[in-house]
């Protein structure tokens, strides 16, 4: 019996691995706006240059679609006056009822801080904004932005560090995104109408062009293959690593680098807005976040 257990979990592993994508830009993405503004190149395929000028921004997507894992790129922002710009990294379905997890980058005037721009929409609804400063100049040297994303949590990391957390209470009424694949997408372009000071500063097209760099991009996640990914995706097993227990909460070391990232760098945070949800703040603030 303990040979035959033995065997169907090695069986176990081998099928789900076949489910597991370890990708680059080359083989994994296509550009899909900007074609004369966007280049895959260098590096065997593991590089990516987006380009905002005055004619056009740029943009690229994976090929296939995500249910569950972790995915992650390298990213040097947009250097210098980069006022109105937004550089976009985020995970989404399609759809009127798509899910979405964001990473946006909010341009700024020389010498300001990068804002980062954290949401997360379920069904078509977001409205779940927290917006951190960097605590370094991103513009300087790559750092890793990463979305962990499990039938438990999401969570946003910088640098191995959690900025954010969103768990699944599904179970109380709020919905989470399980159930529908996410490709990965990145983008930059230009959003002068509200990225820097609400739009108040505008994009200085004399800095032009503005360029993000993304590097070793990473999807160790579970391919959707239409709605039989929901369970095959989502089962607790040893080789969806992403089910494990250890990834069901942050560990204690873990809370306190947020609780410092929190303490320090948020400057906005939805739960905390009472005027914009007429004192009505959504039931999932008032549960344990991490």
């Amino acid at each position: 019996m303990a040979v035959l257990q033995a065997f169907l979990i090695a069986l176990c592993i081998i099928v789900s691995h076949q489910n597991l994508v370890d990708a680059k830009f080359s083989k994994s993405m296509y550009i899909t706006w900007g074609t004369q503004h966007a280049t895959i190149q260098g590096n065997g395929g593991e590089d990516l240059n987006l380009v905002l000028d005055p004619f056009s921004g740029s943009a690229v997507q994976s090929k296939r679609g995500f249910l569950f894992g972790s995915i992650e790129m390298l990213i040097k922002l947009v250097p210098g006056n980069s006022a109105g710009t937004v550089t976009a990294y985020y995970l989404s379905s399609t759809g009127t009822k798509h899910d979405e997890i964001d990473f946006e980058f909010l341009g700024n005037i020389s010498g300001q801080p990068y804002i980062v721009h954290t949401n997360v929409y379920t069904q078509g609804n977001g409205s779940k904004e927290q917006q951190f400063y960097l605590w370094f100049d991103p513009t300087a040297d790559f750092h890793n932005y990463t979305i962990h994303w499990n039938p438990t949590e999401i969570v946003w990391y910088v640098d191995s560090l959690p900025i954010r957390v969103f768990r699944n209470y599904e179970n109380q009424g709020i919905a989470y995104p399980n159930k529908q694949g996410m490709r990965v997408y990145s983008s930059l372009w230009n959003a002068d109408n509200w990225a820097t000071r609400g739009g108040l500063v505008k994009i200085d097209w004399t800095s032009a062009p503005f360029t993000a760099r993304f590097r070793n991009f990473r999807a160790r996640a579970c391919k959707w293959n239409g709605d039989i990914s929901i369970s095959q995706c989502g089962t607790t097993s040893p080789a969806n690593w992403w089910t494990s227990p250890i990834y069901s909460q942050l560990s204690s070391a873990k809370r306190g680098q947020l609780q410092w990232v929190r303490d320090n760098f948020m400057i906005y945070d939805y739960c905390k807005d009472t005027k914009r949800f007429n004192g009505q703040i959504p039931p999932e603030c008032f549960m344990q976040q991490f």
